[in-house]
């Protein structure tokens, strides 16, 4: 059976008036102190967001609010509704970090045990819901990339709720904290330069700053330190949050005019520093979040490893480490955003698809078919092989480079997939990490791995493939370097995060064994009917766009599951947005993976796209626990754009 796509293109309000839910958790952030609820509430606009920290889709979606929340902010409530999907997510002091970090100017529910989650049957990070002045739901959206629609329907809400008298302006609920001080804040990494001192990516002070061997005297700082994107001198660049660095042999420095490389993650640019000078340029990047962008929205689904030679009309998404390669005469970018890797070469221009198929997952194999989950930290090895920390899968990958300096191969050093951590050392296959951000060779050829949401420092031995503990009890550590400039043998520098610093540690010659088991994300698990179970997922294009059929049907399914034995009949990938599928009846549960894409254009219904319309590429992924049981359900309906 096949469930028909709605494809409404003029509102997204729902015919059916459905009540909002309570707001329940375990406290409240942003309120100075005071609970809120509902009642508190009417009379405005309500938009709940449900975000966990560590999803960087929903750190696109609080930067895609940000200027809406501003236009209406007489009208408008965000409520960051926070439902963790790791351990560490759900540790209070954690999350106030992050609501500080990420500069969060609305209230945030903590909902740690996932009660306000289940009553809006959220299924994915982010998921938005929309609730009008009188507390109906009237909108419920899966992903990011709605913002732009968004400005017609709060408008909407605005004339009809002014019209009848339940609309009322004026302040919100939020209440700022008090301001941080400090050289630092939220360091995400640090790179050692060449004379032996330390360039810091000041991540929360939207900066780079050159710390001493000492690692707490400033010696020069580059970038104004406000969130923007504008180059030029030391003191008037701007930087948005940027993560990685890396610096360029003297030789190809010499030729482009800048030493240092810089990830500058929220502004989707590579930016080129000049440490002697203070210069910075942006060198690659045109400032639009790729997938979003026209020319992706055409070419969906397309793999193909030359990008262009323009770079700065070429998108990236949320680069958040970038590292040169020797072999392969180019940097390679960990690009969190779209799950892939990237190339960039300095002196040509030229960007490049080295890894990736850009559906979230952990899969090995050859470049185009891996799967990658925020590819995070990078590190290098004797042979030239690339190593890297993939967070959401709590995993350490590694790049096989070919001769000619392409990814031959990608591998699973230790990692078990999207929903699977832990804190277990042992055996490689046994062991778990949570949310690791970076890693660096260790002399011996082993590799050093920030497990930032362990607060540990964890090694990874190739040669036995077993995993170690050097060091633990750390806040948030980001980003581990071996630094060979002290007297003695090496020690670890470490960017611990949450405490706005960095810090040295003894690397010690033995490597503690710690096992605190493994976990799995406890998200609510679907009941459903053995048998055929219909997919369908709701997309609606907001008012003034519409799909983009220029070259077919502009959606898309992908479907598989874990374990593969789940599913008899249905997986795949295909066009449209539903699907039947047939479970095995001989495996009682699993998880459901499905990937949903639609593609719309600036027009109206019934018009042809103009020339030149902006064009849109929306994306959700979602991990579905199910168990099989009499009386379940036959279908599941999900929303990527629409009502519920």
């Amino acid at each position: 059976m096949r469930y028909p796509l709605s494809q409404n293109t003029t509102t997204l309000r729902s015919a059916v008036r459905v009540r909002a839910s309570e707001l329940t958790g375990r406290g409240w952030l942003n309120t100075g102190g005071k609970s809120l609820d509902l009642e508190a509430l009417r009379g405005k606009i309500v938009l709940l967001d449900f975000w966990t920290f560590c999803c960087i889709n929903c750190l696109h979606v609080l930067d895609e609010l940000r200027p809406l929340e501003e236009k209406y902010k007489d009208v408008l409530v965000t409520v960051g509704v926070h439902s963790p999907k790791f351990e560490h997510e759900a540790d209070p002091v954690a999350l106030a970090s992050a609501v500080e970090r990420y500069e969060i100017h609305h209230p945030v529910l903590d909902d740690p045990e996932l009660q306000t989650w289940q009553a809006y049957t959220a299924r994915a990070w982010p998921t938005l819901v929309v609730i009008d002045p009188e507390g109906y739901i009237v909108a419920h959206l899966s992903g990011e990339g709605h913002v732009a629609g968004m400005y017609s329907l709060v408008q909407e809400l605005i004339e009809e709720h002014e019209a009848k008298g339940t609309l009322h302006r004026g302040d919100g609920p939020y209440v700022a904290p008090p301001a941080r001080e400090g050289d630092l804040r939220f360091p995400g990494s640090a790179i050692q330069l060449n004379d032996g001192r330390f360039l810091v990516l000041d991540t929360g002070h939207h900066r780079l700053v050159v710390l001493g061997n000492d690692l707490s005297t400033v010696e020069q700082v580059i970038g104004a330190g406000g969130k923007g994107h504008a180059d030029g001198a030391a003191e008037l660049a701007q930087f948005d949050e940027p993560q990685g660095a890396t610096v360029l042999p003297e030789d190809v420095a010499s030729k482009v005019g800048y030493d240092v490389l810089v990830a500058d993650t929220v502004n989707h640019r590579l930016r080129g520093v000049n440490l002697s000078t203070g210069q910075v340029t942006t060198v690659a990047g045109n400032g639009v979040q790729r997938l979003l962008d026209a020319e992706n929205a055409r070419t969906a689904g397309e793999w193909k490893r030359e990008l262009g030679e323009d770079p700065l009309n070429t998108s990236l998404s949320s680069p958040w480490d970038v590292l040169y390669s020797e072999k392969a005469g180019r940097a390679f970018v960990a690009m969190a955003g779209t799950h892939q890797i990237f190339g960039f070469d300095p002196v040509s221009g030229a960007v490049t698809l080295e890894a990736g198929s850009g559906i979230e997952g952990l899969l090995d194999g050859t470049a185009a078919e891996s799967m990658f989950a925020q590819t995070s930290g990078l590190a290098v090895d004797g042979a030239g092989d690339i190593w890297l920390a993939d967070s959401e899968t709590s995993s350490l990958r590694v790049l096989r480079l070919a001769e000619d300096g392409t990814v031959a191969a990608v591998e699973t050093a230790t990692g078990e997939g999207l929903y699977d951590f832990g804190f277990r050392d042992g055996d490689a296959a046994q062991a778990r990490l949570q949310h690791p951000l970076g890693t660096a060779v260790l002399p011996d050829g082993s590799l050093a791995i920030a497990d930032t949401y362990n607060g540990a420092v964890r090694r990874y031995d190739p040669a036995t493939r077993t995993v170690g503990t050097l060091a633990r009890g750390l806040a948030e550590p980001s980003e581990v370097l071996v630094d060979s400039s002290v007297e003695g043998d090496p020690v670890l520098v470490v960017v611990e995060t949450n405490q706005h610093q960095l810090i040295r540690i003894p690397l010690p010659h033995d490597v503690a064994v710690v096992d605190e088991g493994a976990s799995q994300s406890q998200r609510p698990r679907t009941t459903v009917a053995p048998g055929e179970h219909g997919i369908t997922v709701r997309f609606t294009a907001p008012a003034g766009q519409k799909l983009d059929d220029r070259w077919g049907d502009p959606t898309q399914l992908k479907i598989s599951s874990s374990p593969e034995e789940l599913l008899l009949e249905g997986a795949g990938t295909s066009q449209g947005l539903t699907r039947t599928l047939v479970l095995n009846p001989d495996v009682p549960e699993g998880v459901l993976h499905i990937t949903a894409r639609a593609a719309s254009c600036d027009g109206e219904k019934g018009q042809p796209i103009p020339d030149h319309a902006a064009c849109h590429l929306y994306q959700q992924d979602w991990g579905i626990p199910v168990v099989q049981g009499e009386g379940g359900e036959d279908r599941l309906d999900l929303d990527l754009r629409g009502v519920n």
